[in-house]
């Protein structure tokens, strides 16, 4: 509607009520009316038209993630009616000559080395996130925040080619043998994760509100008690939340495992003897795979994007019990 119906509609206003005021008939149920009306036709449709393509783009998401999993989990069900499924995810024997195909030991594998690289990379990632949150200045900010957030964007091809041609012959000198094994993928992976967990574990801490931290400081708490005492209680979950995604960043990793892990399928026998994990061993056999040796690497498939899932609803219930603790406070 043009201003001049809008002050028509005053004006209307003024006759039907002469003794109201201006101020107050500006509020009345007809100039809210008019002032409603002032979106026009063409910028209703826009706006319809907007919200429809953020819902489409939402379910797009949503659609990839079923359709995906879908695919893994119908080219896996012929293995699964052959051998059976709990045959395939209990079984400790991995030979496709023998057509025995068993994941434990790449569970075990992909379980060890993303347990070793979170001991490992989740404690350097913290310090790294509380040193950038609390204790550095502008400068040293300014150099060390970039300088993480670099580690990010170095390709996975990258990290693995400095695992063999740097950390094998160190390991491989130090306890014998090659030195691929767990041992070298915790060190490479943990580097990997370093990023993921401290930006997300910044971001928590910087969350906490400055009062606290001058609370603590009023009640003669020194910064290193601030720190460890009041914000980092405060922040856990949130550095919880980014631990767990580190997990999955790590269980998720292939280039880097698959050339430092030595590609063994047996059972963790230490430190330095090869492994194999499930992204690896997907990514060995998938090039030539035919028949159950093709199938048995889709259900592991379906098995890492179940484990995946685990992780995400695992931070969304954390999540949610912090909002709920938010809201109870």
């Amino acid at each position: 509607m043009t201003p001049f119906t809008l002050r028509q509609a005053d004006e209307q206003d003024q006759t039907l009520n002469p003794g109201m005021s201006p101020d107050l008939a500006t509020t009345s149920p007809q100039h809210k009316k008019a002032e409603l009306t002032l979106v026009s036709r063409t910028t209703q449709i826009k706006e319809r038209a907007l919200s429809l393509l953020f819902f489409l783009c939402a379910i797009v998401a949503v659609l990839g993630v079923v359709l995906i999993f879908a695919f893994v989990a119908v080219k896996a069900v012929p293995l699964f009616k052959d051998i059976g499924f709990l045959n395939f995810i209990a079984g400790t024997k991995w030979s496709v000559a023998q057509s025995k195909f068993g994941v434990v030991p790449f569970i075990v594998g992909s379980l060890v080395v993303t347990v070793g690289a979170l001991a490992i990379g989740a404690p350097l990632a913290i310090l790294t996130a509380l040193f950038l949150s609390e204790v550095a200045g502008p400068r040293a900010r300014a150099v060390i925040r970039p300088a993480v957030e670099l580690l990010a964007g170095i390709p996975s091809v990258v990290y693995g080619f400095f695992g063999v041609t740097v950390i094998a012959p160190v390991v491989g000198r130090l306890f014998g043998g090659a030195g691929f094994g767990p041992l070298t993928a915790w060190i490479v992976l943990s580097i990997m994760i370093v990023p993921t967990i401290a930006m997300l574990s910044e971001d928590a801490l910087d969350s906490i509100p400055m009062g606290i931290r001058e609370a603590s400081f009023a009640m003669g708490a020194t910064q290193w008690q601030t720190i460890y005492k009041v914000v980092l209680p405060a922040a856990k979950i949130g550095i919880i939340d980014a631990t767990i995604l580190g997990m999955g960043r790590a269980i998720g990793e292939t280039m880097a495992v698959l050339m430092i892990v030595g590609n063994a399928p047996q059972m963790f026998a230490g430190l330095t003897k090869p492994i194999a994990t499930l992204t690896s061993q997907i990514v060995l056999g998938m090039g030539y795979a035919s028949g159950d040796f093709q199938t048995a690497l889709f259900g592991m498939a379906a098995l890492l994007f179940i484990i995946s899932m685990g992780l995400v609803l695992t931070v969304r219930l954390l999540s949610r019990s912090k909002r709920e603790e938010g809201q109870g406070a």
